[in-house]
């Protein structure tokens, strides 16, 4: 089982901060098929995939469990500066990612692996694109975990088009079902059976496609990224009572479980985009201690003038006046004791200018 420090360090890697990237997704754009081949997608053209829409181009029949069909709120169109999306890149291990109900799977995974299999010309489409060879396609479907995304999510997806696979961008809504590997990164979509990559990452303006659904923020999607080393277990979301659940990878629900060592958050909490308040307190400390840091260095600037006091003591007023007027005291003293022993001499030393001068202003100012 995972430590509390460690879910605590996999949510904060997780928060990282936003990028600028293209929006990816299931289902492929008809009229685009001949422009994408594989590990080619137009990252700018991205398609909008609600969660029960098979999509152009599916390799198989739904085989997701329980999917609604919401409705659409408009085109992206509609909406002024929507071509620049805010994706936010997060590990496929962040607990509460995915979501299900306990002990069923959200997608059928034998059914998945007949209808695929059954299919030559599709079974090597699918293994091409997931970069198996077609013969692997049960074991590799089996290894797979069947969950519910929580957040609308940028991937690349795989069409079926005149016996290959044709990648293309889109965004999955929140809800799609999907099929994941031990890393957390989806890999097949249950809706349409097109196996799924990574996103193409692409910046500034896109062209959407596709229908809104309630609830879509272009800058609240995120971009999945595999988690550091395999795991054997996922920590996901009871969509029933919003619970924990530690689903074994590979497995359809049959061994869930209440996690032995839960996260150190609720299952509802927003870690994916916590609000400003969060990520500032941390360090709002910080400068309260480096406040008095600079008023420190200024007690080692008082010695410092004393060996610079020559050549800066004009620039810094009160430092250099403070130790010029000292030298100057102590040898005018030190010229004037030696000068004492001509006081016998005084009548007799009118060469010296220096003994009448101050004897001669001295009388002045008696008078």
């Amino acid at each position: 089982m995972r430590s509390q420090g460690r879910f605590r360090r996999t949510a904060l890697a997780a928060l990282s901060a936003g990028v600028l990237l293209a929006v990816a997704g299931c289902g492929e754009g008809g009229n685009r098929t001949a422009k994408g081949t594989t590990g080619t997608a137009e990252a700018k053209d991205v398609l909008l995939q609600p969660l029960a829409s098979p999509g152009p181009g599916p390799f198989t029949a739904s085989t997701a469990r329980a999917a609604g069909s919401p409705s659409p709120t408009g085109t992206p169109e509609d909406e002024p500066g929507s071509g620049t999306r805010t994706v936010h890149p997060v590990s496929g291990a962040v607990p509460g990612l995915y979501g299900g109900t306990r002990s069923v799977a959200a997608c059928d995974v034998e059914q998945q692996t007949t209808l695929l299999t059954d299919d030559e010309d599709k079974a090597s489409a699918f293994a091409e694109a997931a970069g198996i060879e077609a013969v692997q396609i049960p074991g590799y479907l089996k290894s797979l975990t069947p969950v519910v995304l929580r957040a609308d999510a940028q991937v690349t997806n795989h069409g079926y088009s005149a016996g290959s696979a044709t990648a293309f961008q889109a965004v999955l809504q929140a809800g799609t079902a999907v099929m994941v590997d031990s890393r957390g990164m989806p890999r097949v979509r249950c809706a349409c059976g097109n196996p799924l990559g990574p996103p193409v990452v692409a910046d500034g303006k896109v062209a959407h496609r596709g229908e809104r659904w309630p609830g879509y923020d272009p800058e609240r999607i995120v971009a999945v990224e595999p988690g550091v080393k395999p795991a054997t277990s996922l920590i996901i979301v009871n969509a029933d009572d919003n619970t924990w659940i530690e689903r074994t990878t590979g497995d359809s629900g049959g061994r869930d479980r209440v996690p032995d060592d839960p996260p150190p958050f609720e299952p509802d909490a927003d870690l994916l985009f916590p609000s400003p308040g969060r990520p500032s307190e941390p360090p709002s400390p910080d400068p309260t201690p480096s406040d008095p840091a600079p008023s420190e260095p200024e007690a080692p600037t008082d010695p410092g003038p004393d060996e610079s006091s020559d050549d800066f003591g004009d620039t810094p007023p009160e430092e250099p006046w403070e130790y010029e007027g000292e030298p100057e005291v102590v040898p005018e003293p030190t010229q004037v004791f030696p000068a004492e022993p001509e006081e016998p001499d005084g009548p007799d030393a009118p060469a010296e200018p220096d003994a009448p001068m101050e004897a001669d202003l001295g009388d002045v100012f008696a008078r």
